[in-house]
């Protein structure tokens, strides 16, 4: 099975938005099933009705799959409720299929849902490799996620991660120096990613360097830097510089 993994289909206020949202729509129409991930915990709203909207409009054919995410953190009589609404969302054409990542329950599940969603094809991939994402977009994500833990609400696209550099240290055969650059929007979401006296980017770089290393097999050096590039989602030349 190949996964595809995409931002989430939103309104968009930005160009950024708008281009995230342009790449999902191709996505759609290139696959066979869409996992439409819900959280057990949270309200259905407006919001997924239009997404399912955008989905059955975009990609009419593909399978449409509701995985309602978290199950561990929902109590039963409200997972239940859940259920329902999400069935009711969606539709009597697609599966509901309720799973948590965290204690790996109804995972198989899932699984065979998606598997007969899809039909026979070749191996488009060899035996083994679980991405063809580059290390050095990996490591970014990596480190953007590290950034967001705790203050999404506040930073939830402001925030874009480019690798500078990415070099083996001289002398040393078990360490690469990893130099990266994190941007925000303005001053005052600076100050959120350091922190006081730069406790929270030492935290992120803690995080993410764990991360890094099990990706690299060896030890990392990362360097971070935080820099101010404004407006930089309405940007269209800032945007091509920062990989959008």
């Amino acid at each position: 099975i190949v996964l595809v993994d995409t931002p989430g289909l939103h309104r968009p206020r930005t160009l950024l938005g708008k281009r995230l949202n342009d790449l999902v729509r191709d996505t759609y129409s290139e696959v066979d099933a869409i996992g439409l991930c819900i959280p057990a915990d949270e309200t259905i709203g407006p919001g997924d009705r239009w997404i399912v909207e955008q989905i059955r409009s975009t990609a009419p054919t593909a399978t449409l799959v509701a995985v309602v995410t978290k199950i561990d953190k929902a109590p039963k009589d409200k997972l239940a409720a859940q259920l329902v609404a999400v069935s009711e969302l969606v539709g009597a054409s697609a599966e509901v299929v309720p799973v948590s990542a965290v204690t790996g329950e109804q995972i198989d599940v899932l699984v065979e849902v998606l598997a007969a969603a899809l039909p026979p094809g070749p191996a488009y991939y060899p035996d083994g490799e679980l991405t063809d994402e580059p290390e050095e977009l990996l490591m970014a994500e990596f480190i953007r996620e590290a950034a967001l833990e705790g203050v999404r609400d506040e930073l939830p696209h402001s925030l874009a991660v480019v690798i500078d550099e990415v070099n083996p240290r001289e002398g040393r055969d078990d360490l690469i120096d990893v130099y990266a650059v994190l941007f925000v929007e303005r001053d005052s979401q600076k100050g959120i990613v350091i922190g006081k006296g730069g406790a929270r980017l030492r935290e992120v770089g803690t995080a993410a360097r764990s991360q890094i290393e099990k990706l690299l097999g060896t030890k990392v050096y990362l360097d971070l830097r935080v820099k101010v590039a404004k407006n930089w989602q309405r940007d269209p030349k800032q945007l091509g510089r920062l990989g959008f």
